[in-house]
């Protein structure tokens, strides 16, 4: 059974936080960058309750400590509009790396301090590495549902480590009614499922082929059959392909 405490745990991420996902690991951290970065924290660990107060889990030692808040978040990096050319992203101070550049390409909007749309890819990287080690299927989940946004390109250019994840996360269904070229066939688990979680897949003419509820949150594993043409899924977050390592 997965520790709902896991899926709804309310995380934010911390500039030391950010710092550690830019270790000599990934190679992106604000000193490699030698930029000055405003203060910022993340939005809370993904899960089908974030942001609900939870009580303490005697079960849960061992697990990777919770980051302390912070400051405001970063801009958003992906905002729409004219960007910056690659020859003038430059930080305040320093340099960048050149994969820290190749990331930034493209993403830079003009007038916007390039060094804090590295932090946006860094926090990213660092929920990532936080969930990872709280509970993978979460991680994969919440790159599915995309409450980590623009998760690929942070992975892609910063921490490469977690592209299983994003590859994972391209096969799953994050809740909602899946249709017709969407759907694969194959075995799926739920990944942190509430106490609501139901679902439903009908065939031709709608006739429902299967069907199920699991009222105490315990992951759930479903067949989606060659002959499904719509699988709808509620308060089950996220379904993960099964075989995947986790």
């Amino acid at each position: 059974m997965r520790n709902p405490f896991l899926a709804g745990a309310a995380v934010v991420m911390t500039l030391a936080a950010l710092a550690a996902c830019g270790s000599s690991a990934d190679g992106n951290g604000p000193e490699a960058a030698g930029a000055q970065r405003p203060a910022a924290s993340g939005p809370a660990v993904p899960g089908p309750s974030a942001g609900t107060p939870t009580t303490p889990d005697p079960h849960s030692a061992g697990k990777p400590e919770e980051p302390a808040a912070a400051g405001p978040s970063a801009p958003d990096a992906t905002a729409k509009g004219p960007k910056t050319a690659p020859d003038e992203i430059t930080p305040a101070t320093g340099t960048f790396t050149k994969k820290q550049k190749e990331y930034l390409e493209d993403r830079v909007p003009k007038g916007m301090d390039p060094a804090a749309v590295l932090q946006t890819g860094q926090e990213t990287c660092a929920k990532l590495r936080y969930l990872v080690k709280a509970d993978r299927d979460t991680a994969v989940g919440a790159i599915a549902t995309d409450e980590i946004p623009d998760a690929a390109a942070a992975v892609a250019g910063l921490c490469p480590r977690h592209q299983d994840l994003v590859d994972e996360a391209a096969y799953a269904y994050p809740d909602g009614t899946h249709t017709g070229k969407e759907l694969r066939p194959g075995v799926y688990r739920s990944a942190s499922p509430t106490t609501g979680c139901s679902w439903q897949i009908t065939g031709a003419g709608g006739e429902e082929l299967s069907s199920g509820r699991s009222g105490t949150g315990t992951s759930r594993k479903i067949t989606i059959p060659e002959s499904a043409r719509t699988f709808t899924s509620t308060g089950c977050y996220a379904w993960l392909p099964e075989g995947a390592d986790g």
